[in-house]
């Protein structure tokens, strides 16, 4: 493994590009793609389900054709057709760890991606806590979205949690192995403004609290954010950072995965 606290530089951002036939996106909010579902502009887009926040806001369930997105406001979170860089979030911690067994939480349920790598990399003997707020993204993945989950979420190993994992992290000590956030496009809560205490300095003291010695937590991001690396290691965490595709053959937009080690015992 190497920790050496080295970062790498924020790449700079891609120009703007519509997605959805039409529907603008920020270039830095995840999932907006060049090739990204529903480009087939002859299809039309459809609102399969509208799920409400807890504290305010909405998410949209779209889909176009055999593919499918939840979109906040203008901004595509997640689709169902790149998400390589989820998969690598669990994929890359597990390999970063000494064992394939043990206690892992995953922040944000999503699409389900991130939680199929996990039980992919993980042993039978691991147990995995998801965390999802939104009720209605639990209901979509037993409903519209169930072909994309398939019978993971009866996989003896899952346990799904409806709560904010910032509630599950401060009430547990020396607990997991790794923690996986994607519960947001970064660390700048942009979908609920709430999101920035699980990001703050307080808030990563209490992940590096609720993990074992030695363990990980693993951060997805949309875009690189040297401030936030900063609290990281102010938090007491070694921290190693990658770029990764945003998309399948993408040479000019990234992804980021912070990984933060608390020191062994």
């Amino acid at each position: 493994m190497n920790y050496s606290g080295t970062r790498i530089a924020r790449s700079s951002p891609p120009a703007s590009n519509d997605a959805w036939n039409g529907r603008g996106a920020s270039p830095e909010r995840k999932g907006v793609q060049e090739n990204g579902a529903g480009s087939d502009k002859s299809l039309p887009i459809i609102t399969v389900d509208i799920a409400d926040i807890p504290g305010g806001g909405q998410l949209h369930l779209l889909q176009c054709g055999t593919e499918f997105s939840i979109q906040f406001g203008d901004d595509e979170l997640m689709g169902s057709r790149d998400h390589e860089s989820e998969k690598a979030l669990a994929r890359l911690t597990q390999e970063r760890l000494a064992q394939r067994d043990g206690n892992i939480l995953i922040g944000g349920l999503g699409m389900g991606f991130t939680l199929a790598a996990a039980l992919d990399a993980w042993s039978q003997s691991a147990t995995i806590t998801v965390a999802e707020l939104v009720p209605k993204i639990i209901s979509w993945a037993n409903g519209p979205l169930m072909h994309l989950f398939g019978t993971n979420l009866t996989d003896p190993r899952v346990r799904i949690q409806l709560a904010d994992v910032f509630d599950v992290i401060t009430h547990e000590k020396d607990r997991f192995d790794a923690i996986l956030l994607d519960v947001d496009n970064g660390p700048d809560g942009f979908i609920r403004k709430s999101n920035d205490r699980l990001y703050s300095t307080d808030g990563l003291e209490m992940a590096y609290a609720a993990l074992k010695p030695g363990g990980l937590l693993s951060i997805w991001s949309a875009y690189s954010d040297d401030a936030f690396a900063e609290r990281l290691e102010q938090a007491g965490f070694c921290l190693d950072e990658i770029l990764l595709p945003a998309f399948s053959g993408s040479a000019e937009r990234w992804h980021n995965i912070w990984f933060a080690a608390k020191a062994g015992a």
